[in-house]
């Protein structure tokens, strides 16, 4: 990582710190951090057709800010189709198909399953390279990734707790909000946080899978609070740690109950700097989105040298919350979608 003054920083306009898989002697992966030297702009005004699971949360639009702040510096123009949440399998499907069936030159596709679309992707990858981006997909078809392990997410948050109820320990109820059934990113997710944990006092009590929406989340949270009265922390997705806080302040239980998330979103950093929420591990969302802007014009004009990578996984709390520079994990906060970009002008859209 850089430190500029007291933040740590993880991109600068000519160098980003990622981080990329390497097998080891035992046969093992393992990340190793390096210095990665962006384009300093594309050969071409290329187009590029991007996919998104949703845009229902401050994290897919910390991604988008990323893509949009990388197009514009870079030169290259884009159009994003989002499939309005991850049970919508069958229309980011057709997304993916009038993708590869338009002018665009290069896909990048935020999925919403690991393998669901592999025909698909592979017959999309005989017209135009794939990135993928964030989510992580089968690897079939997909020419470049910017995306950090989702296991390792899960397992920061489980570190968190395992450090403070370590085995011997009383035990720890935690009702557990992983994601969306079936989403790719979720099984990994719960995964790493159920690995994190197995030799600790830390106990799941119950496991509420929901879309990541507000609203289902805030029914989750309801239920599981309705369903376990010995829950000691509520552990899960950005949007329900965002809405755990109202929750519990309302019923009284703010000092009874802590709340974990598995990833950062403008509220879960707000409620960190105020000791609402006591941890969440930010894989910097917005230099995700400009890392898979970068490597469809490196793939565009074959000049690809490391197909996978991202930043690395840093665990922030209240205690160092104000070290980390807001603008590598998170959109400004009056940026709106951006779901077109043509060159000096662009489109916005709610």
């Amino acid at each position: 990582m850089a430190i500029i003054g007291q933040s740590i920083a993880w991109a600068s306009d000519d160098l980003w710190l990622l981080e990329r898989p390497a097998i080891r002697s035992d046969g093992r992966t393992q990340t190793v951090p390096f210095e990665y030297q962006p384009l300093s702009r594309a050969q071409k005004a290329w187009n590029l057709c991007i996919l998104y699971p949703h845009l229902k949360d401050d994290y897919w639009l910390s991604v988008n800010y990323g893509m949009y702040v990388e197009a514009k510096r870079l030169g290259v123009s884009f159009i994003l189709n989002e499939a309005g949440g991850y049970p919508n399998e069958t229309r980011q499907m057709e997304q993916l198909i009038h993708c590869a069936q338009s002018d665009a030159d290069a896909i990048v596709l935020g999925t919403v399953t690991f393998d669901g679309h592999l025909a698909e992707v592979q017959q999309a990858s005989k017209r135009k390279p794939i990135i993928a981006v964030v989510n992580d997909i089968d690897a079939e078809g997909i020419v470049a990734k910017s995306a950090v392990s989702w296991i390792e997410m899960g397992a920061a948050a489980g570190r968190f707790l395992a450090e403070r109820h370590p085995a011997g320990a009383p035990e720890a109820g935690v009702a557990w909000f992983p994601g969306p059934s079936g989403a790719g990113w979720v099984d990994f997710i719960d995964q790493g946080f159920r690995q994190a944990i197995a030799e600790s006092s830390v106990k799941i009590h119950g496991t509420y899978h929901g879309d990541t929406g507000r609203e289902e989340q805030i029914l989750l949270v309801e239920q599981a609070l309705g369903e376990n009265s010995s829950v000691n922390y509520l552990v899960g997705s950005g949007p329900m740690a965002e809405v755990a806080v109202s929750i519990l302040r309302a019923r009284g239980l703010t000092n009874e109950i802590g709340i974990v998330s598995t990833y950062m979103s403008h509220g879960v950093f707000r409620a960190l700097q105020r000791g609402r929420i006591l941890a969440a591990p930010t894989d910097f969302a917005v230099l995700q989105g400009r890392l898979a802007i970068e490597m469809s014009v490196r793939a565009l004009e074959k000049n690809l040298k490391v197909p996978v990578a991202g930043p690395a996984i840093i665990l922030m709390t209240p205690e160092n919350i104000g070290k980390m520079r807001s603008e590598d994990s998170l959109a400004p906060a009056a940026f709106t979608p951006v779901f077109a970009w043509q060159g000096a002008r662009s489109e916005y859209s709610r």
